[in-house]
C-alpha cells in the first residue's frame, strides 16, 4: 500500500522535462503554494474542471486515458480563449492508494504535458471516490483574449475540426469497442484541444468557445453573451468520419448537435476575415467550416424543433 506522498513522489511530481529556465517556474511543487511569473505585459488565464469516474470516464477506462483526457479537457478552455498554455495543477482523488493505476494516469498526464508545453506545478491526493480535478494556467497578450461576448450581427459563426466524436466514441465504447486506435473511440478518450488554432484565431474571430456540453448548448452561450441570435446550417455541420456509418443519420446529428464532448472551437468571425482564418488552420492541418451566421435578435433558428439542447448537470438527464 502506498502513502499519498509517495504517490506523489513518485509518480505525480513535476516532470523535470517541463522544468527549466523558460518555464516561468519561480517555485515549484514541495512548499505551501508554487510561485510563477508570467510575462510583461501578458494577462494570465486560468480555468478548472473536474472528471469524476463514471459521470465523465468510464470506470474501465485505461488509466493512461484517463490522465490524458483530464487534462486535455481543462487546455480545451485555453485554447477557446487564444491562450498559450503554461502551468496546471492537478487534484486527484481515489478510493485505494494503487499505485499501478497512478503510475499509468501519471503516464498520459505527463505525454500531454510534454506535448503542449504545460508545467505541472503541484496539487493534492486525497481519499473518495476516483475524480481529477485540473487547474490550467495560460497567458495571452494583454486585451487579446478570445471571450464569448464578441460576436455580431453579420458575423460568420463557424467550427473547427468535426462534430459528434464525443457521443459517438460514448456509443461504441458502451457498446464494448475497445480499440482506441479506432477514431471515434480517440475522439472521446483522447480528445486533442485546438492550442494552436486558438492560438491563431486571435485577432480574428470575434467570439470563441470550445464545445464541450454540446453545440447548441455552447452556441447558446455565446448568444447569450454577446446578445444576439443566430441561424444554423445543419446540413453543413462537419461529422467525424465514420460517425453516420456507427450511429444512423438520426442518431449521428443528434450527437453532433448535442453529444459534447466534442473539443472542436466554435467561433464567429466578420464575413472578411474568415478565408483568413480558414487558410491559417489550413497551415496546421485542420478545417475551418461555415455552419451559420449571427444575426439580431435571440435564440437558434434552422434546427430541428425536438432537437436536444446538450449536457447540463442537475439536470437528471444522462450525459
Amino acid at each position: 500500500m502506498h502513502g499519498e506522498f509517495e504517490l506523489i513522489t513518485r509518480w505525480l511530481a513535476p516532470d523535470a522535462a517541463t522544468l527549466g529556465p523558460q518555464s516561468g517556474v519561480a517555485l515549484g511543487a514541495g512548499d505551501d503554494a508554487c510561485l510563477l511569473d508570467p510575462g510583461a505585459g501578458q494577462q494570465l488565464v486560468v480555468s478548472v474542471d473536474t472528471s469524476v469516474e463514471g459521470r465523465h470516464f468510464p470506470a474501465d477506462a485505461p488509466a493512461w486515458a484517463v490522465g490524458h483526457r483530464a487534462l486535455a479537457v481543462s487546455l480545451s478552455d485555453l485554447a477557446a480563449m487564444g491562450a498559450r498554455p503554461r502551468w496546471c495543477l492537478m487534484s486527484l482523488a481515489l478510493p485505494t492508494a494503487d499505485g499501478a493505476w497512478v503510475a499509468e494516469f501519471s503516464r498520459g498526464f505527463h505525454a500531454l504535458c510534454r506535448a503542449t508545453d504545460v508545467c505541472l506545478t503541484g496539487g493534492d491526493v486525497t481519499t473518495g471516490e476516483r475524480a481529477v480535478s485540473v487547474t490550467v494556467m495560460g497567458e495571452i497578450a494583454a486585451g487579446q483574449a478570445l471571450r464569448r461576448d464578441g460576436a455580431r450581427p453579420g458575423d460568420v459563426l463557424a467550427v473547427t475540426g468535426a462534430l459528434g466524436g464525443g457521443a459517438g466514441g460514448l456509443a461504441r465504447w458502451q457498446a464494448g469497442e475497445r480499440d482506441l486506435e479506432r477514431e471515434l473511440l480517440a475522439r472521446y478518450l483522447l480528445p486533442q484541444p485546438r492550442l494552436v488554432a486558438g492560438q491563431l484565431l486571435v485577432g480574428k474571430a470575434t467570439a470563441a468557445i470550445d464545445v464541450s456540453d454540446g453545440l447548441l448548448a455552447d452556441l447558446g452561450h455565446v448568444l447569450d453573451a454577446s446578445g444576439v441570435g443566430a441561424t444554423l446550417d445543419v446540413e453543413c455541420l462537419p461529422l467525424v468520419p465514420g460517425l453516420t456509418d456507427a450511429l444512423g443519420e438520426t442518431a449521428a446529428l443528434d450527437a453532433a448537435l448535442a453529444g459534447g464532448d466534442d473539443y472542436e472551437l466554435l467561433v464567429t468571425l466578420a464575413p472578411e476575415s474568415f478565408d483568413e482564418a480558414r487558410r491559417a488552420l489550413a497551415s496546421i492541418d485542420l478545417e475551418l467550416t461555415q455552419i451559420g451566421h449571427i444575426h439580431e435578435g435571440q435564440g437558434i433558428q434552422g434546427i430541428p424543433p425536438d432537437a436536444r439542447r446538450g449536457w447540463q448537470h442537475f439536470s437528471g438527464g444522462t450525459p
